[in-house]
């Protein structure tokens, strides 16, 4: 830089002044990156939404049965004890 007489000229003021910006702007977009990618929520599984009401007890029954909890004779059975409350139960 001595071999002009100290002075750079200006395409080496601009030159300078160009490297200083790109090297502030890679400088703030690291800073950035680090921050988002630490500010991140975690890779959890997501979990289902809740329901806004409970399920009724047929919903609770017919799940039972889907998943193979109870076999049809029982699931009839139940299913008719909670339409009709207070009957006796008929055997067939």
């Amino acid at each position: 830089m001595w071999w002009h007489g100290g002075n750079p000229g200006g395409w080496g003021i601009a030159l300078m002044t160009i490297s200083m910006v790109t090297f502030w702007v890679l400088v703030i977009a690291a800073v950035a990156a680090v921050v988002r990618y630490l500010g991140r929520p975690s890779q959890q599984a997501p979990t289902p939404p809740a329901q806004p009401y409970p399920p009724t007890p047929e919903q609770v029954l017919a799940d039972r049965f889907a998943r193979g909890e109870i076999d049809e004779e029982e699931y009839r059975r139940r299913i008719e004890v909670l339409r009709h409350p207070g009957q006796p139960l008929t055997k067939s």
